[in-house]
């Protein structure tokens, strides 16, 4: 059993890969709960599963792996976890929209995200509920990523029921060391960084800084800085860490624009109607992670505050509601939170089965103040709605793993959720305050046919919040007609079968079936630009991820999804929109000599309904991005990336709504989409010291 506690920004010599459950998961999910986790060298070896974990659909991928992958943006990093895909409309500077199981997550809504213990989902949040950004991810400090699929997991709780994951950043960097990138369309990245040990600890420094204005009319003038600091230090009964991030990010944006206008050869694929859209953003943290073993068990805590600030200027229905200054509107907000999370692990006897019992004790405070103005040119010309929002989640949990015989092993956990909450709004009628509480019971069955095959069963309750000022507003403040409240947890219900299976030599297949029950569902609201609490729905879905490696220097991998979403009771039709039925990926990395490595890269995003009676659709995505790598020397590697190798003219992202330019009398229903980005090539230089 191995860990690594330093890393180098990008390794190409000895792939290093540990991806879905069938490589290196533990019983809780690798890395998330500091387990220690066993690190798998595929290439040359045979497969053989490894790991206790609770479905087929856990994944631990090292940062080996992630380095040897072409990536235009840090939340394509996501797309090692099987049927997700990440998309933007709007610019580098927001958060990116992510696709799984037949979910449109928009920013975070139903996958919970978090970096090195710093949970990054924003509830409550001035674009969108979960929103969730991680371009203050620094990706050469991303040792590991974990990630799990459904509300199986005790420790996870608001956001979670689609998905989880994490990003573990390193302790150390092994060697200081400076990357620089440039690439078409005025891409300038640097990164550097280095360790040093003090007071028996390492700290490490690191930092990068990119421009980029992109393929797009208006530049998109990305001005984007990330800073790191981090104290480790080894016990003789564990280990803590100190961490503190910064981030700050301004740009323009390209948001979608409608069909019609390229079609007339009024505008072109990377054109914009509203050329004063953008934003400016910053996030700060600090941190403290400490894990403390002794004889009872291992004792683990996380604690940390944030300080973050959104300021987003969008107009996407351009003239509609106001023929004059046009319907730009910025969403603002300016965010403090406090959170901890704490958690006991001890080895037992239950029943006279070995057991590992496991009780957590988690808190998040946030307090925000969030704004909804009209603007003409970001300048405020009125208010739609001002609010000062409380809200905190206190959550116990608890889990019992318990081996019943050599090949059976079962999980079974209750987690608890109390949310209270307040809102002080500019209308009076929609302050107030509230609470909410959600018992979740969940349970997990695998067996062991042999050391090559399992099979997995897992049925459990799991939750999103909603925005809370939607529990508390009696008036809509835009239409000022009455408002609907929303439920303050909206459950969600999911069973899961999967199998894992190495009994193909040089072959490992997870394979998965699985049903997800939603209470409310939030779907995106065009001419808002927020979401919308609607009713319940459902998806049921089946999900294979195959690795292939038929020679020591070649690695195939490929996963495949199929999901059917539906409301339970939809007034205009029961396809929820943008619900996307099928995903595909295909990767094909070689390493014929020691000192290079290449690799190709395919993502399918399969077509969905835009609409509730599924009469309008969004066309499929097809994109093939492409990197090779050559080590110089022992200090010295040169990468090369290319995206959208084939120049696909597929869109990132398209709505169906109303909007209305200024030279039209009436508004017009229409297709709105973003572009893929065209191709392009990124040159990287690393240099380590």
């Amino acid at each position: 059993m191995t860990t690594q506690s330093t890393t180098t920004p990008r390794p190409v010599t000895q792939f290093t890969i540990a991806w879905l459950v069938l490589f290196s998961v533990n019983s809780h999910g690798a890395g998330i709960t500091g387990d220690v986790v066993e690190e798998i060298k595929v290439f040359g070896e045979n497969f053989h599963l490894q790991g206790t974990p609770l479905t087929a659909t856990e994944g631990f991928v090292l940062g080996d792996q992630l380095a040897l992958r072409p990536v235009s943006r840090p939340a394509e990093l996501l797309e090692f976890i099987p049927g997700l895909i990440a998309t933007q409309h709007s610019g580098e500077g927001k958060g990116n929209q992510y696709f799984l199981r037949g979910f449109n997550l928009d920013h975070g809504t139903d996958l919970a995200l978090r970096v090195d213990g710093l949970p990054v989902n924003m509830p409550s949040h001035a674009h969108g509920q979960g929103y969730a950004d991680i371009n203050f991810l620094l990706p050469e400090m991303v040792e590991s990523l974990s990630y799990r699929k459904g509300p199986y997991y005790a420790e996870i709780g608001d956001f979670g029921t689609a998905g989880s994951s994490e990003f573990h950043y390193a302790n150390s960097l092994e060697r200081p060391v400076v990357s620089v990138t440039t690439g078409e369309y005025n891409f300038q990245r640097v990164f550097a960084g280095g360790s040093v040990f003090i007071a028996d600890g390492q700290l490490t420094v690191a930092g990068a800084h990119t421009g980029y204005d992109g393929p797009w009319t208006l530049d998109q003038a990305l001005d984007k800085s990330n800073a790191l600091i981090k104290f480790h230090k080894d016990t003789q009964q564990g280990d803590w860490s100190i961490t503190g991030m910064g981030y700050e990010n301004s740009w323009n944006s390209s948001d979608q624009i409608p069909l019609r206008v390229v079609s007339q050869n009024l505008l072109g694929n990377y054109d914009t109607v509203d050329n004063t859209d953008g934003g400016d953003t910053h996030r700060y943290s600090v941190s403290l992670k400490s894990n403390y073993t002794n004889d009872l068990g291992t004792f683990s805590l996380s604690a940390y505050a944030i300080d973050y600030d959104l300021a987003l200027f969008s107009n996407f229905t351009y003239f509609l509601e106001d023929p004059v200054r046009g319907d730009q509107f910025e969403q603002s907000e300016q965010r403090h939170v406090l959170g901890f999370d704490a958690s006991f692990k001890h080895n037992t006897s239950l029943f006279d089965f070995p057991t590992a019992i496991t009780l957590g004790l988690q808190n998040r405070f946030d307090s925000s103040s969030l704004g909804l103005y009209k603007t003409q040119t970001r300048a405020r010309h009125s208010i739609t709605r001002e609010d000062d929002i409380r809200q905190s989640l206190t959550s116990l949990y608890g889990a019992a793993k318990l081996q019943l015989t050599n090949n059976l092993r079962s999980t079974l956990a209750v987690r608890i959720d109390r949310l209270d909450y307040s809102v002080d709004s500019i209308l009076a009628v929609n302050s107030g305050e509230g609470n909410a509480s959600l018992v979740s019971p969940k349970a997990s069955v695998a067996y062991s046919l042999s050391h090559a095959t399992e099979l997995f069963l897992s049925a459990g309750l799991g939750f999103h919040s909603n925005d809370v000022r939607g529990a508390t507003t009696l008036i809509d403040p835009s239409s000022g007609d009455p408002a609907q409240k929303v439920d303050p947890l909206a459950k969600a219900r999911s069973v899961e079968a999967g199998i894992r299976t190495a009994i193909i030599p040089r072959t490992q297949i997870a394979i998965s079936a699985f049903s997800l029950a939603l209470d409310s569902e939030l779907v995106y609201v065009g001419d808002a630009g927020t979401t919308e609490a609607l009713g319940g729905s459902r998806r049921q879905g089946i999900e294979l991820g195959v690795l292939y490696s038929p020679a020591p220097w070649l690695l195939i991998d490929a996963d495949l999804t199929a999901t059917k979403g539906r409301f339970n009771n939809g007034a205009s039709g029961k396809h929820i929109p943008n619900s996307v039925a099928r995903t595909a990926a295909l990767g094909v990395t070689i390493s014929p000599a020691q000192k290079w490595n290449a690799g190709l890269r395919l993502r399918y995003l399969g077509s969905a309904p835009l609409i509730e009676d599924d009469t309008v659709r969004a066309d499929s995505t097809i994109m093939l991005n492409a990197q090779a790598s050559y080590q110089i020397s022992d200090n010295v590697t040169l990468s090369l990336e290319a995206f959208n190798l084939t120049d696909s003219r597929d869109n990132d992202i398209t709505y169906f709504y109303e909007s209305q330019l200024k030279t039209e009398v009436q508004p017009l229903e229409d297709y709105h989409f973003h572009p893929v980005e065209p191709r392009s090539f990124r040159l990287t230089l690393d240099v380590s010291l």
